[in-house]
């Protein structure tokens, strides 16, 4: 057992002594590429309108498939139709503002939408929506509370607020949808997943059958609960237990104070549906992609969609995708 550990601890300093090495190689190169260009990226706001990239798609299948003529005519019927509206516009259209969410188990996206929503906010005016294109299937409770603390921000100052599910939004990623005022989601989307888990190893008899003792103080009672390397009692387990299903009960305090006439009982269990189930569950409002649901708004709303990215140190960006690497190799080492 001793050699095996030396063994790993030697494996685990040569990886790190390697991940250093490079991280600071990139630090090098990415201060001499500022220092030549004189500039430094910072944090950026994107804004993207949605109603141009619809007109630019529609206006590329009519030039491949008219003719030339034709084509030409179209483009003139076009800009006159667009003058004309605009000429006859009184007042300032209606804009609907559009997120994306794409959640982790830390939901780390959560930083981004702290600022999408409070750049909203700052320049809010009568009419104005939000929707936010969810696909997350849950993890951490506070990360994710954080998440459903931001979407609520929103519907206090009474802006209408509206939650696309393509794929999943499950457990956090329901947490965070439930907010809405409307929900729609796709036949096959993965809704649901309502309850709490907590799970991990515990090597206790097998460092015990290797003569290798264990030894964990603390102040406090319930500090610690259960442990990796310990000997857990069922004292313990009752207690974790018990944390679990408080918090449970709060996740299900706050979907009940936005989506009152939902069953919590019947679906508060753990389980997930698929997009058609959870209408009749009352999960979910309606069934409908967002791509459809934008199509249909861009005739008479203007469709801005927010993206906010944040300056990130060499070492930060080496970390976060050693993390997705690791957890991409996790994910398919489960799935086998």
């Amino acid at each position: 057992m001793t050699d095996v550990l030396l063994q790993y601890g030697l494996f685990l300093a040569k990886t790190l002594t390697v991940v250093v090495a490079i991280a600071l190689l990139m630090m090098v190169a990415v201060r001499a590429r500022r220092g030549m260009s004189g500039s430094d990226d910072g944090d950026r706001l994107e804004i993207l309108d949605l109603n141009e990239r619809y007109q630019s798609l529609a206006q590329a299948l009519k030039e491949s498939s008219l003719s030339k003529k034709a084509y030409r005519a179209y483009v003139k019927a076009e800009r006159k139709r667009r003058k004309a509206r605009d000429k006859a516009q009184t007042e300032e259209r209606q804009r609907l503002f559009v997120i994306d969410f794409n959640g982790d188990l830390r939901a780390t996206e959560v930083a981004a939408l702290r600022v999408l929503v409070t750049t909203i906010l700052l320049d809010r005016r009568d009419g104005d929506q939000v929707l936010v294109r969810i696909e997350n299937a849950g993890g951490t409770v506070h990360e994710h509370g954080l998440a459903a603390s931001q979407l609520a921000r929103l519907r206090a100052k009474g802006i209408h607020l509206t939650v696309a599910v393509d794929k999943v939004a499950a457990s956090g990623g329901y947490l965070m949808a439930c907010v809405a005022d409307r929900i729609v989601a796709a036949p096959f989307a993965v809704i649901g997943s309502i309850g709490v888990l907590a799970e991990l190893p515990n090597f206790h008899r097998l460092l015990e059958r290797h003569g290798v003792d264990f030894e964990l103080h603390t102040a406090g009672e319930y500090k610690r609960t259960l442990t990796l390397f310990g000997e857990n009692t069922d004292a313990a387990r009752e207690k974790l237990k018990g944390q679990l299903e408080d918090t449970h009960g709060l996740f299900k305090d706050f979907i009940r104070e936005y989506r009152p006439a939902l069953d919590l009982e019947r679906v508060a269990t753990g389980e997930y549906w698929h997009g058609s189930q959870a209408v009749a569950l009352g999960l979910i409002d309606a069934i409908q992609t967002s791509d459809d649901l934008l199509l249909t708004a861009s005739e008479t709303t203007d469709l801005l969609q927010l993206k906010y990215s944040a300056h990130k140190k060499p070492i930060e960006r080496l970390l976060a995708s050693l993390q997705s690497a690791l957890a991409g190799r996790l994910a398919a080492w489960m799935g086998r």
